[in-house]
């Protein structure tokens, strides 16, 4: 995957890669200690019923979406469900 730099990914639309639009980009989480990448935070759209799907929700009901599971970045982010 080419480099793409996190100010352009801000508030990007998130879809799986079944089609479904999970929301839009809020945050990306690291490990401090190594650097690697964790997670996508998802601001989910309203529509989506987050019980349906498969990725851990935080506190503030954002979805925890891993990296590993990004696929493509281009209009959209597009994740593996």
């Amino acid at each position: 995957m080419a480099n793409i730099l996190a100010e352009n990914l801000s508030g990007k639309a998130v879809m799986g890669s079944d089609g479904t639009e999970l929301g839009d980009l809020y945050n990306i989480t690291m490990d401090l200690k190594s650097g690697e990448l964790r997670h996508l935070l998802v601001s989910p759209h309203e529509h989506l019923n987050v019980e349906l799907v498969s990725f851990d929700v935080d506190s503030a009901g954002r979805l925890q979406v891993p990296v590993g599971n990004v696929q493509a970045v281009k209009d959209y982010i597009v994740v593996g469900r």
